[in-house]
């Protein structure tokens, strides 16, 4: 299992790394085209549709992304479309996690299957446009999401119920603890003031999305950062929960030893259409 996870992470950072770094956007956008396309598959799948249907529904999406793309709206942040989108991730999350695995299945499928697409998209739409602002820029919101991962993770493994009686999500991920949760906070807060003076010392012609934050004032990045993360945590459950539900380990093994896509984009669901909102409403 170990050697199947680190040859499919190199060859994951064979493609991507020279697509982010290429001196367009065009390569990236493409490549994380057809990861979300085979998001949109394993989306199906994982809402009970066969292989067919589930094809559609990727080759769907794939469309709906090319659409917005030839539109040009890869290179128009909107300010108004993040706030919606950014709204219905956490009224939708808040739901969900309320509801727990037992009340996925009362949720109408239809919406279920719309709502999942949409966000995909979103998602997609999220991460172009923050590779058209900048590598800088985009990178600072990927890293958010891994930071807060491995901190929460080491934090839950040092202190996990030494502060708190309860988990997180029992039902949905026992390994989870609200320590955890703190920890990984703690860590994107240390990571966003690194990088705001890493980005003023090298005079990144870029900003990252901490710096932006920053110009508006500290108190200000400290709470979005801290809010970026429990929202990263709230995809994670999201998606979780769904597997849960529909009785699956992983959403695929298109990636060995990893799983599927949506297992590996699970926490940037929310986070990269949520920092999109934040960079454009404290734009000036």
């Amino acid at each position: 299992m170990l050697k199947q996870r680190i040859v499919t992470a190199i060859v994951l950072l064979a493609i991507l790394l020279p697509a982010l770094f290429w001196r367009t956007p065009v390569p990236f956008l493409f490549v994380t085209l057809v990861l979300m396309a085979a998001a949109g598959w394993e989306w199906g799948k994982l809402n009970g549709y066969a292989q067919g249907p589930s094809l559609a529904l990727g080759a769907l999406l794939f469309a709906a992304c090319i659409g917005a793309w030839a539109l040009d709206w890869t290179g128009r942040p909107s300010a108004i479309l993040w706030t919606v989108v950014g709204a219905a991730w956490v009224l939708g999350g808040a739901f969900l996690l309320k509801k727990g695995v037992a009340g996925w299945p009362t949720v109408p499928k239809p919406v279920r299957l719309v709502g999942g697409l949409l966000a995909l998209w979103a998602a997609w739409l999220a991460v172009a446009q923050a590779r058209v602002v900048g590598v800088n820029f985009l990178l600072s919101i990927l890293v958010l999401v891994w930071v807060a991962d491995v901190s929460a993770y080491f934090a839950g493994r040092a202190f996990g119920l030494k502060f708190t009686k309860n988990k997180l999500a029992p039902s949905i991920s026992p390994g989870k603890s609200w320590e955890g949760v703190w920890g990984g906070m703690a860590g994107v807060v240390v990571l966003a003031v690194a990088w705001v003076f890493a980005d003023a010392s090298s005079q990144a012609a870029v900003p990252s999305v901490y710096t932006r934050l920053a110009q508006v004032g500290w108190p200000v990045l400290a709470l979005a950062v801290v809010f970026l993360a429990a929202m990263s945590v709230v995809g994670d459950l999201a998606e979780s929960l769904v597997k849960r539900s529909a009785g699956a380990k992983d959403s695929s093994q298109l990636l060995p030893g990893h799983g599927g896509v949506l297992d590996r984009v699970d926490a940037l669901l929310p986070t990269l259409p949520l920092a999109m909102m934040l960079a454009s409403i404290t734009a000036r």
